[in-house]
């Protein structure tokens, strides 16, 4: 995965080349990410869905991320990233189902990696179940769902902790599902700002409410 090559960019998102993800990487390079958050309605209430990492990622195991994400390979587009959304939980989503939040440069600094992502970020409105996703086991150990509002307050201040339900899987790919308790802490560490501007694109769109099916 290391040889995978990814186009460059300098500050000014202007494209400068072509490097390996590990040396992306390692000397922060700009560099082109897809994600996309599912969102549900259940009653007057939204969801927002969360995967868990595996155990077996190099970079952040065992934390809560997003819904499903993936670099930009030097060939694709970034509509291309739509795989990423069916690699990772099995899921079908078309281009035409997403919502565009606009693309959110950010950097994550790691002793191990310094990560600067361009990120074009995507809504999905959800209408099945938990039992509809089929996980990349050695990318994604669960799927756990909160309420918006929790996961908006907690980015903002507001909460220390939020409850969610889900399940993971173990091996042989049983899932257990599960119900547990998450601070700040069980995320994978983007910056705060970051997560508060993700919550809040997300809540103008669900009160605006663009793309029900």
């Amino acid at each position: 995965m290391n040889s995978e090559m990814l186009k460059i960019f300098d500050d000014n998102r202007n494209p400068i080349g072509v490097s390996t993800r590990e040396e992306v990487h390692r000397f922060g390079h700009w560099h082109e990410t897809f994600h996309c958050w599912f969102i549900s309605s259940e009653g007057d209430k939204e969801y927002i869905y969360l995967q868990l990492r595996s155990d077996q990622k190099k970079d952040y195991p065992n934390l809560l991320d997003i819904t499903a994400a993936g670099h930009i390979l030097a060939h694709e587009t970034v509509l291309d990233g739509i795989r990423e959304v069916h690699e990772e939980i099995g899921i079908e989503v078309t281009i035409d189902e997403l919502k565009s939040l606009g693309v959110i440069d950010y950097i994550t600094e790691q002793p191990s990696l310094i990560d600067k992502e361009l990120a074009n970020v995507f809504l999905y409105r959800y209408t099945k179940t938990l039992e509809d996703f089929t996980l990349q086991e050695e990318e994604v150990a669960g799927i756990f769902k909160a309420e918006f509002d929790d996961f908006y307050d907690l980015w903002h201040g507001e909460k220390e902790q939020i409850q969610a339900s889900g399940f993971i899987i173990e091996c042989g790919g049983v899932r257990i599902p599960m119900k547990k308790m998450f601070d700040k802490d069980h995320f994978v560490p983007h910056e705060e700002s970051f997560y508060q501007h993700i919550a809040r694109l997300i809540r103008e769109c669900l009160i605006k409410k663009p793309f029900i099916r």
